[in-house]
């Protein structure tokens, strides 16, 4: 596939269509999970819901190394430099390597100290810590899966790892339940069971993927080999994916600080309402993402190729499509909020907090495709920086005031934590197109 020379419509839909679909399917893989959860019990979906920006820790790894050899990747193929894609490759295995293990330690040490420091406790904490414990001891799985995919992304190949997230999720249909409930004999592992499909699920991937890997002809990684690392190239790929991979870890510790105001005006009842509508929204987002990658693939090539007019279309045609889409998707959540909740969970209470967030935070889903657009333009700019600062002002700094300002000064309770989300993303969206626009002016004319 031609990015440099190719119609941009074209290539767009290419590129971004197979990743949109794949995760498409992701995400129903972690409804799937959600919906199994809330049928076990309700402190079984609180649990799920507190774990999950831990479990945010490994995608985010996974996604800032990724990512970073997708930049650079993409960079070298667009300038014809294939001998240094070839080293790129080499440094990525190994970094994904070291930071699985790291990820897996740290995992088991100290997944349930960071749950009882956000008070959860009781059934919601044990619920959490089987189901992190099982997760992190097979978290190289992600790890690696996402620095693989970022190696056939960087030449606009997503089909695999489409294919690889659609089968997975088909598979979660079926071993969600086995493991769950304890089908044909098996023991009932609860929430551990859930944990226990995704590991198995990710193995098929990474052998799924590493084969469709080799099929590349094209590709740079024609062998492994242990001469091509250097600690030069692996801070190449850490500079461009630790933005990234920290940006990730805000939404994390994004998810910790929402979690702990909701807790505190709402309880387990409001928590149980938030876990079930953000996977709601996750899906209202999902077609959007494929254009992230499309957008990182295609600014990484050009930018690679000297092609500033080129870049600038294509970060004006990718906003274009994520707002019409997002809009879109507007339309449909507003007024089937409270059946799309009634999915996860049919306790009244739930349904109502649930609709009731789903239905402010419609106006916020057009900031979240504004910020990914100017993040992977960053990124393919190889000017990735502010993505974290942004991240980080959005994720802890703005919500530690406004949460509090709003829910109690206020006397809004979890009502200002609703509205204090949409303040605050649309601030942080403001920002990021105008830092964009402001990088592109000063990069694509020296």
């Amino acid at each position: 596939m031609d990015l440099v020379h190719g119609d941009l419509k074209t290539l767009i839909r290419k590129i971004a269509f197979p990743a949109s679909i794949g995760w498409i399917f992701n995400t129903l893989f972690n409804v799937v999970d959600t919906y199994y959860a809330g049928h076990l019990d309700t402190l079984a979906l609180a649990g799920l819901a507190l774990s999950f920006p831990i479990f945010f820790i490994i995608i985010a790894t996974g996604s800032g190394i990724g990512t970073g050899t997708t930049a650079l990747l993409s960079n070298a193929h667009g300038a014809g430099d294939e001998e240094k894609g070839q080293v790129i490759v080499c440094n990525a295995i190994v970094l994904a390597g070291v930071f699985s293990l790291a990820i897996t330690l740290s995992g088991l040490i100290f997944s349930q100290s960071i749950l009882q420091a956000l008070g959860v406790s009781g059934g919601a904490l044990s619920y959490g810590v089987s189901y992190l414990h099982v997760l992190f001891a097979g978290s190289g799985f992600f790890v690696f899966n996402a620095t693989i995919n970022a190696m056939l992304v960087s030449k606009g190949n997503t089909k695999p790892y489409r294919n690889f997230l659609v089968i997975g999720f088909f598979m979660n249909l079926i071993l969600d339940p086995l493991f769950m409930l304890g089908w044909f004999g098996l023991p009932r592992m609860g929430t551990a069971g859930i944990a226990l499909a995704t590991i198995l699920i990710q193995f098929f991937g990474s052998n799924y993927l590493i084969r469709q890997l080799k099929k590349e002809a094209q590709h740079p990684f024609h062998g492994f080999c242990l001469k091509n690392v250097t600690w030069q190239r692996q801070r190449e790929i850490l500079a461009q994916g630790i933005p990234a991979s920290l940006n990730m870890m805000t939404i994390a510790i994004g998810f910790f600080v929402i979690n702990r105001y909701v807790l505190l005006y709402g309880g387990d009842i409001a928590m149980a309402a938030y876990g079930a509508a953000i996977r709601i929204e996750q899906v209202a987002l999902l077609p959007t993402l494929g254009l992230n990658i499309a957008t990182l693939s295609l600014v990484g090539q050009n930018f690679g190729a000297q092609n500033p007019a080129r870049v600038r279309d294509i970060y004006r045609l990718s906003l274009r499509y994520a707002v019409t889409m997002m809009t879109l998707g507007m339309i449909v959540v507003y007024p089937l909020a409270p059946r799309l909740v009634a999915l996860f969970n049919d306790t009244p209470q739930v349904i109502a907090i649930g609709s009731q967030f789903l239905r402010i935070e419609v106006i916020a889903f057009n900031t979240y495709v504004l910020m990914g657009i100017s993040n992977s333009v960053l990124q393919g700019l190889k000017r990735p920086k502010m993505i974290f600062f942004i991240g980080i002002t959005r994720q802890f700094i703005l919500p530690m005031i406004v949460f509090p300002f709003l829910g109690g000064t206020r006397s809004m309770g979890v009502l200002g934590v609703w509205w204090g989300i949409v303040l605050i993303t649309w601030t942080a969206a403001i920002f990021s197109i105008f830092y964009t626009l402001r990088t592109m002016r000063k990069v694509l004319t020296n």
